[in-house]
């Protein structure tokens, strides 16, 4: 039964169906930064500091856990920002299905009302054609 929120229902699906696979996303985000992190603590542990040698050979090292570090760095502050990303989606979802069920009971409480309406009006039709039914019976 279509009633005035049915175009606001369908819209506001919508918009809940899109909030889930933005979350989707972000939590695919959150995850590929996550073991982007985890291997770049693993590629610090790869490096190793000469114990003798040359000079050029601890530079090259140093150098090595300086990029290493970096590299660790810039994926905690991805993994922070995929996690500021996931929990906005989060809060966008729950907002947005708010405002889904809330349309979608205001249109259920239409159906329910015109349901109503029209059991009273099959009613009255009823007691009208019962009342005819009887007239004619006591014509005759």
């Amino acid at each position: 039964m279509k009633t005035r929120f049915s175009s606001l229902v369908k819209l506001k699906k919508s918009n809940v169906q899109k909030s889930e696979r933005v979350v989707q996303q972000a939590n695919m985000d959150f995850q590929s930064a996550s073991k982007a992190l985890e291997s770049a603590y693993a590629s610090i542990l790869d490096v190793e500091s000469p114990s003798h040698g040359s000079m050029g050979d601890f530079l090259a090292s140093r150098t090595l856990l300086s990029f290493a570090r970096g590299n660790v760095k810039h994926n905690q502050e991805w993994l922070e920002f995929t996690k500021t990303q996931l929990d906005e989606a989060k809060h966008k979802l729950k907002l947005d299905m708010i405002e889904y069920e809330k349309f979608n009971h205001l249109e259920l409480q239409e159906i329910q009302k015109e349901i109503k309406k029209l059991k009273l009006q099959e009613a009255k039709d009823l007691d009208e054609v019962a009342l005819m039914t009887h007239n004619i019976k006591a014509r005759n």
